[in-house]
């Protein structure tokens, strides 16, 4: 019984579908990821290069997204995916034969990557958005873990692969190629997924429309203090920024040991996410959420007190299983407490919150270094962390107060359709 209920997600061939592409692209995106790092870095020799790599292809995301969202609310979210997936195999392709026998230009190489955070924009509110449609809505938690799980993986397994293929064809563009058909596996994953059919009411102008996603965040206060949290934890207590100097200088480990402090969060998330898997959060979510964010701080203060290497990974560990507790639980809360219309614009904010605090959380972490020292930075930025915790207890009642992640109890009374 225990055995079957863990595996409910999977038990729907539509969703099995939708996570193998997701899978192998994901894995293709993380390979070329290292593969473009690589070749900047030898092109031009200068770290400012690789930001702006990442600028490249967040810039689109940063402009995009809400528009992303509507046209996942307007139109069939499968297609959108394998049209996302399907222009990225091209920019992979472009990839791969500027590469070939020559130095490409880096001007070209960030204007692919800028046409590959253009696709991604699109793809993310659609992908979050479609998933409720693949399971029942009591198997949705379920969803989230095995998704989150085969995600997580993904990431470990894609730089590894990504920088062996590197090492052992001598360059980039094999690993663009590899790139190019995993992506390609990933829109035919996709072409065969059954979707049931949508009714997508009509709404009248376009700026009304995508305002929508943002009024309904604003108007749910659940949704608006999950997003919230998330954001402010990320943005204070992200200690990975950081990494690589509290591995050469604070804790001597070297490029080996920055590899297994960077892995770290992934495993502890991995982890997590398949005991929620088995184990899923039933009752009192909100308050579990809140407990997360909470020992998210505090591993992070412990992180940046650490001189030890194994304590700091596990310091790490347990950061990435507390940020799984609150990422499973904000996903249920913001796709099951949101009309099926209204998911790929609540998916949109969903996505720019996030955005905003991983990348602000990354130039808010070298900022406070830079005015405070290194451990400082992340001990400050984790007991921040703390803090914030309870001012949106005390903000977020009604955040507080979820208890089961359902569809029937977390939806709002006002989308409910009027008596007969």
């Amino acid at each position: 019984m225990a055995t079957t209920r863990a595996a409910a997600a999977l038990g729907y061939p539509a969703f099995r579908r939708y996570q193998l592409g997701r899978l192998v692209a994901t894995l293709g995106a993380q390979m070329q990821g290292v593969a473009v790092g690589w070749q900047v870095y030898a092109i031009t020799g200068e770290p400012l290069h690789l930001g702006y790599v990442g600028l490249a292809q967040f810039l689109p995301a940063l402009l995009l997204t809400l528009p992303a969202g509507d046209l996942a609310d307007r139109l069939d979210r499968r297609r959108v995916l394998v049209v996302s997936y399907l222009v990225q195999a091209g920019c992979s392709a472009a990839l791969c034969a500027m590469s070939f026998g020559r130095t490409p230009s880096v001007v070209a190489i960030y204007a692919v990557l800028a046409a590959i955070g253009t696709a991604r924009a699109f793809a993310g509110p659609a992908g979050q958005a479609l998933v409720p449609n693949l399971v029942a809505p009591e198997h949705f938690p379920n969803a989230v873990a095995w998704g989150s799980s085969i995600w997580h993986a993904a990431t470990v397994a894609g730089p590894a692969l990504g920088g062996v293929a590197y090492a052992w064809a001598g360059g980039a563009a094999e690993v663009y190629g590899a790139a190019f058909g995993l992506e390609l596996v990933a829109a035919l994953a996709l072409v065969g997924v059954p979707v049931p059919l949508r009714v997508v009411p009509r709404e009248a102008g376009s700026w009304r429309r995508l305002a929508a996603g943002l009024r309904y965040v604003w108007r749910r206060k659940m949704i608006l203090g999950a997003l919230g949290l998330d954001m402010f934890a990320v943005l204070l207590g992200g200690a990975v920024a950081l990494v690589p100097v509290f591995a050469s200088d604070l804790l001597d480990a070297g490029p080996i040991g920055l590899g297994m402090l960077r892995s770290a969060p992934a495993a502890g998330a991995t982890v997590m996410a398949l005991w929620l898997a088995v184990r899923p959060v039933e009752r009192r979510a909100g308050a579990k959420l809140l407990v997360a964010v909470g020992v998210f701080g505090l591993a992070t203060v412990g992180f940046g007190l650490s001189r030890s290497l194994p304590l700091s990974l596990a310091f790490l560990v347990v950061a990435g299983a507390a940020d799984m507790v609150s990422v499973f639980v904000r996903h249920a809360v913001v796709q099951l407490a949101t009309p099926d219309a209204m998911r790929g614009r609540v998916s949109a904010v969903n996505l720019v919150f996030i955005g905003a605090s991983n990348e602000l959380g990354e130039f808010e972490s070298g900022v406070t270094a830079a005015w405070l020292g290194t451990v400082p930075a992340v001990v400050v930025g984790g007991a921040g962390t703390c803090l914030v915790v309870a001012l949106f207890a005390w903000l977020f009642p009604a955040l507080r107060r979820v208890d089961g992640l359902t569809a029937r109890a977390l939806a709002d009374p006002a989308d409910a359709p009027p008596p007969a």
